[in-house]
């Protein structure tokens, strides 16, 4: 089967397209194997809500459910999506050993409800890594205050971790900097730096969301100019400070004992605004060395009438991409409190989901 050429040119460019999606269903079906082989992916993220949905529609759960129903609820929940991901692990490891590790990952969230508890997070980091016990897995970990302690402990133990929920530039140096205390405090205890691996998931749409939201409520020819523009210079940005934390000397002393960069992943890159084009946070962000992880709704987009020749949008524009935010914050957007609000909103919506999963799967074992 020919890949298609709009997502084979995006890899080409740099970019690791990633499915920000899992299920049983596209397991079983082939259709997760279609999507490696003909647009391009090599990758899958997962979060609370992926999961809620995948278990809520799903008849192809049915048997393991009653398999593992003395577990209780939880209990199920955790075998049942850690099947999965192991599953999706296995899909992918020709992928993971070709690209020597960066790609061919698959992502599994801690319990949301633990995003503000460092001790509880890093025991259920360890107790996810062991229980999909593949070597290409990414354990997702919120970048909350409390988070950010959990991140570098979890690293240091030798972990690899997918780095979520992250919206300020502010909040990405403090991610870095977690990471890379991380493997010094790996280092120190003798582990082999090699192989830990990490992405940092910087959120796009849900930035223009908030702030056009904000513009509106302004009004006038400036603000409307502004809409739209601001997730686009905030991820630019965010590149800007990869290369920067990731070209020091701090970096080069761990990369000479064999670490990996923390590479960017672009998440929330589905377009909610109709006015948009619907590949607007792909075709603007590509850079070389990124994650792009679409829902399939983008990534089908992308192969029907995304950029035939991409190329770098990112490095050429830290200029205007620092203009914008200037201009945007000159209006009177207060960026301390968008970024609070968004990752306030996020850890909600994931535990929101949680709760679902729970309630929906314990109805469903109540028929049993």
């Amino acid at each position: 089967m020919t890949a298609n050429p709009r997502t084979a040119a995006l890899s080409q460019a740099g970019v690791s397209i990633w499915l920000d999606d899992l299920s049983r269903e596209r397991l079983n079906s082939g259709n997760l194997a279609d999507l490696i082989e003909r647009l391009s992916v090599v990758g899958v993220t997962t979060n609370p809500t992926i999961f809620a949905k995948a278990l809520g529609d799903g008849a192809s759960y049915g048997e393991q459910l009653r398999a593992t129903a003395d577990q209780g609820v939880e209990g199920v929940i955790r075998e049942l999506t850690t099947t999965d991901v192991r599953n999706a692990c296995d899909l992918f490891t020709d992928i993971h050993t070709a690209s020597q590790g960066f790609d061919g990952r698959v992502s599994i969230e801690v319990d949301p409800r633990l995003a503000m508890d460092e001790e509880g997070t890093v025991a259920q980091a360890a107790e996810l890594y062991e229980k999909v016990g593949r070597a290409n897995v990414l354990i997702k970990i919120p970048a909350t205050k409390p988070g950010l302690s959990a991140i570098r402990r979890t690293i240091a133990a030798g972990i690899s971790v997918n780095v979520t929920l992250i919206f300020s530039n502010e909040r990405y140096g403090e991610v870095i900097d977690a990471y890379l205390s991380g493997l010094e405090d790996a280092a120190a205890a003798g582990i082999d730096l090699s192989g830990i691996h990490s992405v940092a998931s910087v959120f796009v749409s849900r930035i223009d969301t908030e702030v056009d939201k904000r513009l509106d409520a302004i009004g006038g020819e400036e603000a409307a100019a502004l809409r739209s523009q601001v997730a686009i210079a905030n991820t630019r940005l965010a590149y800007q400070l990869y290369e920067q934390e990731f070209g020091g000397e701090r970096f080069a002393a761990l990369a000479a004992k064999g670490a990996n960069r923390q590479r960017p992943l672009w998440a929330s890159t589905g377009v909610k605004d109709p006015a948009l084009p619907d590949t607007r946070y792909v075709d603007e962000l590509v850079a070389g060395g990124v994650v792009n992880t679409m829902p399939e709704n983008t990534l089908q987009a992308v192969a029907d009438h995304g950029s035939e020749s991409p190329s770098d949008q990112v490095t050429t524009n830290y200029e205007q991409a620092a203009e914008v935010i200037a201009r945007t914050k000159a209006l009177g957007i207060d960026f301390d409190d968008v970024f609070a609000v968004l990752e306030s909103e996020g850890v909600e919506k994931f535990e929101q989901s949680w709760n679902d999963l729970l309630e929906s799967t314990q109805a469903e074992l109540d028929k049993l």
